[in-house]
């Protein structure tokens, strides 16, 4: 069996996402345990070959660089049928990817034309004894569940945030192929980018507001995002309700969060807005309602209205940031 582990990296607007290194991370270590290579694969259009070279620092002993027009947004189609004929043509036996919007999209599609086990939001994997074991959250994060990949080619799709990024030098060979994406059936008409916010999935640092917010000024919430340099999320209530766009919803129906800090303010708990932020390294949460659930899960618990406890606290990290 090929101990080549391929890992599948991510770009926005040019650049690699945090996504990118913390896949390749968690795929060098894999190659380290399995005594096999880290070959690291690209796919877009004009790819500048200084960020590709980057990859190097990050374990990549090969660096395949898809560069074709049809690669220049992601559509599933493009995407799935050149990946699938590396990995065929590679004979990748491990691939590891990141469980963002796009690796979602892609994952399950990619592992049914190659008939591969996938797991999905991975916080660690390890090879034992020839086999992929991963770990990953069930039940909405109520426990941690150890999982074999039993299956000729094993997918592990990690968590953002959930693995830590390190820098190891690889051989950094960079590998310019021809692909055919194929027959393409759909088509990205128009892109609507949100410029200078921070993205949820990669931030160190959200603030959260739920249906305490009572409609949809988040001036106070916004102000303590700014002070902290953090992503403003919401629940699903406040989404429901019109209050903030749906990219903003952190939760098992939004987006899974894992920052190293996590301010809910006005949210409750419900089951489903703590699937997608239960890994968050400190959780503080701010509600009106001492038996609150979110304050089962939280690190540091304040029990006050956050329109009077928000503004104290933002003002007191003006302070002490000087």
């Amino acid at each position: 069996m090929s101990q080549t582990v391929l890992a599948i990296t991510e770009q926005s607007e040019g650049r690699f996402r945090k996504i990118s290194y913390e896949v390749l991370s968690e795929a060098k270590k894999l190659a380290g345990q399995l005594g096999g290579s880290l070959t690291a694969v690209v796919l877009g259009s004009g790819v500048s070959d200084t960020d590709v070279a980057e990859l190097k620092t990050y374990g990549a002993d090969t660096i395949l660089v898809a560069d074709h027009p049809d690669l220049a947004v992601y559509t599933a189609d493009a995407y799935v049928n050149v990946l699938a004929a590396i990995i065929r043509d590679r004979d990748c036996k491990t691939v590891v990817l990141g469980s963002t919007s796009c690796g979602k999209d892609m994952g399950g599609r990619l592992a049914a034309r190659l008939e591969a086990g996938l797991a999905m939001e991975c916080l660690s994997a390890a090879a034992e004894d020839g086999k992929i074991m991963v770990s990953r959250p069930m039940y909405g994060g109520k426990l941690i569940a150890r999982t074999a990949i039993e299956a000729d080619i094993r997918m592990v799709a990690m968590r953002p945030k959930a693995a830590q990024v390190t820098r190891a030098e690889g051989a950094g060979q960079v590998e310019k192929i021809e692909v055919d994406p194929g027959r393409i059936r759909t088509k990205v008409v128009d892109q609507q980018l949100a410029t200078g916010k921070v993205d949820l999935t990669e931030a160190d640092v959200v603030v959260s507001g739920g249906r305490g917010m009572g409609g949809p000024d988040y001036t106070v919430i916004e102000n303590l995002a700014a002070v902290l340099e953090a992503a403003v999320g919401a629940s699903r209530s406040a989404v429901d309700e019109g209050w903030r766009p749906p990219s903003d919803q952190v939760g098992q129906t939004g987006k899974v969060v894992s920052p190293n800090l996590y301010i809910a303010c006005g949210i409750s708990g419900a089951i489903q807005h703590l699937a997608g932020m239960s890994s968050s390294k400190v959780i503080v949460a701010i509600n009106k309602d001492p038996e609150a659930p979110i304050f089962s899960k939280a690190d540091y618990g304040i029990v006050g209205d956050l329109f009077e406890v928000v503004p104290v606290l933002t003002e007191a990290i003006k302070k002490i940031k000087g």
